[in-house]
């Protein structure tokens, strides 16, 4: 289950901004891709885990979830992904390997108590 370490990590980096910065934090921001291989689900289950008994337990991870953006070189338009099993452009049909959004794991922003 690579969530928990995924999660493991998210306490450890808000842990060290906190201590950095001498404040509580309340919330985790994070953007999940659609490609990215993790499951919401047990991304926030596993962050329960990973914050009991530290500096972080009773905070909150806020997921985002990041849709799957491709380019399309026959429309010369960035447009949604409609299914992740077939990637071809939502509007002319063209098959288009060129992701351009949906594979984010980034950790966006700490909500903080002073």
């Amino acid at each position: 289950m690579h969530e928990l370490s995924i999660a493991v990590s998210l306490v450890e980096i808000a842990e060290e901004e906190a201590e950095r910065l001498g404040v509580r934090v309340s919330a985790v921001h994070f953007r999940l891709g659609a490609l990215s291989g993790v499951v919401k689900e047990a991304l926030l289950s596993s962050y329960e885990m990973a914050s009991a008994d530290t500096a972080l337990e009773g905070s909150r991870l806020v997921i985002e979830e990041v849709p799957v953006m491709v380019y399309c070189a026959r429309c010369d338009e960035q447009r949604p992904l409609e299914s992740v099993q077939l990637f071809r452009c939502s509007a002319c049909g063209s098959p288009t390997p060129d992701v351009r959004q949906g594979k984010e794991m980034e950790l966006v922003a700490l909500e903080v108590e002073e």
